[in-house]
């Protein structure tokens, strides 16, 4: 842990093995929730391995006009998204070691409405920390920062995926992919 350095990072949902990794790494996190938003990134988008490859699950947010920080991001109920993801996430990974074991933890947050981005994709975040059993502490900025360099690469070790012998090891989705398929050894693919 390097405990004189902040990671400022931005808001992610189920974010790829990659930025766990980094957060995990630092003693104290920050959440950028002043930035603006930017579609099509991290923020309301993840990647999970699927029979037919990599998939992507993106959460619909309500129309912005302007620049709007991302502790104002909305949530839409359009598409019935959250039925959509559960979906997604059951069809690729019921067959995995861990999801059964996993499953009732985070099954509620796909049943339940929740009105902000950044609440949802933290709350997750905190869940993902604790199932993989690492201390994971982030605040949220009062102000903007701006995050810290992460560039969303990093090499990660391979590990066992359902899916690999379709179509080979896919690196860096989301830790969901790491957790499912590895439970608690996950820690030791960081």
């Amino acid at each position: 842990m390097n405990s004189c350095e902040t990671l400022v990072l931005p808001t992610a949902y189920l974010p790829p093995i990659s930025y766990f990794r980094a957060a995990m790494r630092h003693d104290c996190v920050q959440l950028e929730a002043c930035e603006h938003y930017v579609k099509q990134t991290l923020r309301n988008r993840c990647w999970i391995d699927s029979p037919a490859g990599r998939l992507p699950l993106t959460i619909p947010v309500e129309k912005t006009v302007g620049k709007v920080a991302i502790r104002d991001v909305r949530i839409s109920d359009h598409g019935n998204w959250r039925h959509q993801h559960w979906n997604a996430l059951v069809s690729s990974y019921h067959q995995t070691p861990f999801f059964e074991y996993y499953a009732d933890d985070f099954a509620p947050f796909y049943e339940r409405k929740y009105t902000f981005l950044l609440d949802f994709n933290d709350q997750l975040l905190q869940l993902v920390a604790k199932e993989i059993d690492v201390s994971l502490s982030t605040v949220r900025t009062s102000h903007y920062v701006g995050c810290t360099a992460w560039d969303g690469q990093g090499e990660v070790k391979p590990y066992y995926q359902i899916f690999a012998s379709q179509h080979g090891f896919l690196p860096d989705l989301s830790i969901v992919d790491l957790l499912f398929n590895m439970g608690n050894e996950s820690v030791l693919f960081l």
